[in-house]
């Protein structure tokens, strides 16, 4: 069937012809002609070029990437220059750097799901969930702050209620970040899962003054619609680093080798194990290498370092130089935490020291999303944050799915009430939680949880804070 006649045959759902100067195939599953240009004197583009009557070159499927295709006698040269060929890796990549554990043996076989557990092993789960909880502060403080480098677009009246409950969360954010005394010079602000970068955005125009400031947005994945072109001809430098968490190696990025900037690292909304591996990735690999060549631990360092401070009362910065903490900061607002992953769980020696292990982590978190389960029942999908302003598919937004078998009132009927799963659920997020705060203590950090933003405004509404030991805080390089 020629083109043309399988777009009437469309139901009159598509355009009865193609535009003009575009390709002539009919792509049936977008019910419209496709839009590429053709070359000159001929009706299909390279992709549909089969179609051509007259051509008799033959095209295959590309090798590196089936969903497309290419001449045959042009593969080698196609190879070359593919977009999905295997690039060379990027200074700052080290495989698995923070990846964690690296012992296998200890991660459990497949488990099964919740909706399979016998009531005995589901209220015996509950019943470890609630002993290991016990002394833990169960109701967050509120901390809802603002900040005036967001003022105006808050009350813009453009924006619409998606764009204002982003706006109200990265105000909080920024907010937090000044109450910490993080908004300052000459630091390096690293953005985990940054999607299009706004958070930074928002951190550049509060810091619009001030001078020596860099920007490293960390986002595995190519993103549409970026907002670093609006800060070109700033003082500030930004800089994208496509590579996941798991191995960047922060002491290779050449700005912070050639620096040692303080780092403050942040997130808005980094989804489940990517905050574990953020986390390793600032107190770990960066501190190791700043704090000097040492195979010694990072965890097993920081006991001593506060016995270190005390021998050494020296305001003179050169004399504390082995005490210096190249972490500023870390201000991550939390998310997915049924994401989560035993094997980059930083809080494992936490849950150990509670009586649990990865098979109750591996169900904790499974359960976790019971927090926002309730929410099913007025809606059929659960954001953990909302569309974007421009209702483009950010990567820092986070739809939370949730399966019938873990979150369905019909699969623990006569088990648990809603309002009982949904406490269950935010137990299991804080033990989680409270694990990666004990990781971080002992790693010479201050850090706490806080509610950073209404649950109206976000479901995940909880911020992860942490600065170094009073003793510890980096100087700002000037």
């Amino acid at each position: 069937m020629e083109p043309e006649a399988a777009a009437a045959g469309a139901g009159g759902t598509a355009m009865a012809a193609p535009e003009p100067g575009r390709c002539a195939y009919f792509v049936a599953r977008k019910k419209r002609f496709c839009k590429m240009i053709p070359a000159p004197g001929k009706r299909f583009c390279g992709e549909h070029g089969q179609q051509e009557e007259e051509n008799d070159r033959k095209r295959i499927p590309c090798p590196l990437d089936p969903k497309h295709t290419v001449y045959e006698d042009q593969l080698q040269k196609h190879l070359k220059k593919c977009n999905s060929r295997e690039k060379p890796k990027p200074v700052y990549f080290v495989q698995d750097i923070n990846a964690g554990l690296k012992d296998v043996a200890e991660i459990p076989e497949k488990q099964v799901p919740i909706s399979s557990l016998s009531k005995d092993e589901l209220q015996n789960l509950i019943i470890k969930l609630k002993k290991a909880s016990n002394g833990l502060e169960l109701r967050l403080k509120e901390q809802i702050l603002s900040h005036q480098a967001l003022q105006e677009a808050l009350n813009d009246p453009k924006n619409g209620e998606s764009a204002f409950k982003h706006l109200k969360q990265q105000a909080s954010i920024l907010g937090n970040m000044e109450k910490l005394h993080l908004l300052g010079p000459g630091r390096c602000f690293v953005e985990f899962g940054a999607g299009r970068g706004k958070l930074s955005h928002w951190v550049d125009v509060a810091l619009q003054n001030v001078e020596n400031v860099h920007f490293l947005l960390v986002e595995r994945a190519t993103t549409r619609f970026k907002v670093d072109g609006k800060h070109k001809g700033r003082d500030s430098i930004f800089e994208r680093l496509q590579v996941d968490i798991q191995h960047l190696c922060l002491k290779k990025v050449p700005i912070l080798e050639k620096k040692k900037l303080p780092v403050v690292g942040i997130g808005k909304h980094l989804c489940g194990a990517a905050t574990d591996l953020a986390l390793r990735c600032l107190v770990e690999s960066y501190t190791t290498c700043c704090e000097g060549e040492n195979e010694e631990p990072a965890t097993k360092r920081s006991r001593t370092v506060k016995t270190e401070v005390a021998s050494n009362n020296s305001a003179d910065n050169e004399s504390n130089k082995d005490n210096w903490k190249p972490v500023a900061g870390i201000v991550i607002a939390l998310c997915c935490h049924h994401k989560c992953d035993w094997t980059h769980y930083v809080g494992r020696e936490f849950f150990k020291s509670v009586g649990l292990g990865p098979l109750e982590f591996h169900y904790f978190q499974r359960m976790s999303s019971w927090a926002t389960c309730g929410m099913r029942e007025t809606t059929t999908k659960v954001f953990t944050s909302e569309e974007s302003e421009d209702q483009t598919n950010d990567t820092e937004e986070h739809e939370q799915t949730f399966s019938k078998t873990d979150c369905g009132s019909d699969t623990l009927q006569g088990i648990l009430t809603v309002e009982e799963r949904k406490e269950i659920g935010c137990l299991c997020k804080l033990l989680i939680d409270h694990g990666r705060i004990e990781y971080l203590q002992q790693c010479g950090y201050k850090a706490g949880l806080h509610y950073y933003t209404e649950s109206a405004v976000s479901l995940e509404n909880v911020l992860l804070t942490a600065v170094p030991s009073p003793s510890l805080i980096p100087e700002p390089t000037t």
